[in-house]
């Protein structure tokens, strides 16, 4: 009997730790009455409404790249194949640059962003009109507030693609935003 109760409880204690590991860092939590944004978007999907692509926008440039879609709120990360290895959703800011080619000019580790929230893999492509654009992660999980009265150029992604982001984009490398 004790040794059926120790296998027992190793197992629950195996899953938990799957759990655990493969948890978002930052889970949303719905309020008793609402409904979580995956159901409200389960819930969109299943009322006919059209379901956005994934696929690398046409007339995206060529070689490697990092391919913003603006509309999409996308971004693709593209290798020498022609190929994204990734892809996942950002959460833009109030200002958006001008679709067009653009460069990797700087990366920086960590700091403070320019809507004040602490952020970590910070790949800046472009400036434009004083508004510095770059992609990072916040520390804390949060998104841009796109409603925001100051303009910032905080592309946000989760705490993994930002990962993935700073390990594929070095400088110089090109960054394609389309509409």
């Amino acid at each position: 009997m004790a040794v059926l109760t120790a296998a027992a409880l190793g197992v629950v204690g195996f899953l938990g730790y799957q759990a655990a590991a493969t948890a978002p860092d930052h889970p949303t939590q719905a309020r008793p009455g609402s409904h979580s944004a995956e159901s409200k978007k389960k819930d969109k999907d299943d009322a006919g409404s059209k379901k956005k692509s994934t696929a690398l926008p046409a007339r995206s440039g060529t070689g490697v790249r990092v391919v913003y879609a603006l509309g999409d709120k996308r971004v693709w990360l593209v290798g020498a194949d022609g190929r994204a290895g990734r892809t996942f959703e950002v959460g833009p800011s109030p200002a958006s640059p001008t679709p067009g080619t653009y460069t990797v000019t700087s990366r920086n580790k960590g700091g403070v962003g320019s809507d004040g929230v602490q952020v970590e893999h910070v790949v800046v492509f472009h400036s434009e009109g004083g508004v510095v654009f770059g992609f990072s992660a916040a520390v804390d999980g949060s998104m841009p507030d796109p409603n925001a009265r100051k303009r910032t150029g905080a592309v946000r992604e989760s705490r993994a693609d930002g990962t993935a982001m700073w390990e594929f984009a070095q400088v110089d490398m090109k960054v394609v935003v389309v509409p």
